[in-house]
């Protein structure tokens, strides 16, 4: 069993994407595989960002994702 690494608050990026927005961890989620039809419960990360006003929620793996040593909410001056 993998260790789970962010926390719901987390400030997070998608490694490697120097343009990919900031977003706030939301919760781990369970996600079947379709090939294999495998749950895996302990790596997918449900997360949230807001872009012109409008709500969006990305699900990726937590080793796609670095976790921000910068930390604070959407809209700073």
């Amino acid at each position: 069993m993998t260790a789970k690494k962010f926390k719901p608050g987390d400030w997070v990026k998608i490694k490697g994407n120097p343009n990919a927005e900031k977003m706030e961890v939301i919760k781990y989620i369970v996600k079947k595989d379709p090939l294999i039809g495998a749950v895996n419960g302990n790596t997918y990360v449900e997360c949230v960002y807001y872009q012109n006003g409008e709500r969006f929620t990305v699900t990726a793996h937590q080793d796609r994702l670095v976790k921000l040593t910068e930390v604070g909410g959407f809209f700073k001056p």
